[in-house]
């Protein structure tokens, strides 16, 4: 397994990857839309290539342009090879898998799911066998 990256929500996208980008010296890595969900991806961090460094996810939602701080952060997400296997062991160990593994609703294709950790912080789980 290893880290992938931390998603926050953010209720103006540009003045983020401005912040992130500009004053913290991070790249914009990757940056995709999702019309049909109405929010924007935007993964920055300290390389140039998405699976060689921890990624912050800035996630825009575009009916939104405040948040709490509460509310603001959204979970940590980690790459796994078998997503299936992965749920199946955290579940007998009587962790709490809040999505079971599917493809991504907006988007397809990658298999995702949730976990909470014990006090109830989300943790996206990313099949990455394939890659």
């Amino acid at each position: 397994m290893k880290f992938l990256h931390t998603m926050i929500r953010v209720g103006n996208l540009e003045r983020s990857v401005d912040f992130y980008t500009k004053l913290l010296g991070m790249n914009e890595i990757k940056r995709k839309e999702y019309p049909e969900g109405r929010f924007t991806l935007v993964f920055i961090g300290y390389g140039s290539d998405e699976h060689n460094c921890p990624l912050i996810e800035l996630t825009y939602n575009w009916d939104t342009d405040k948040y709490d701080i509460g509310n603001g952060f959204g979970h940590l997400a980690v790459g796994v090879d078998d997503i299936y296997a992965t749920c199946d062991k955290i579940s007998k160990h009587g962790g709490n898998v809040t999505r079971a593994p599917a493809p991504m609703k907006f988007g397809g294709g990658r298999n995702i799911a949730f976990v909470e950790d014990p006090d109830g912080y989300k943790i996206e789980l990313i099949e990455t066998s394939g890659e």
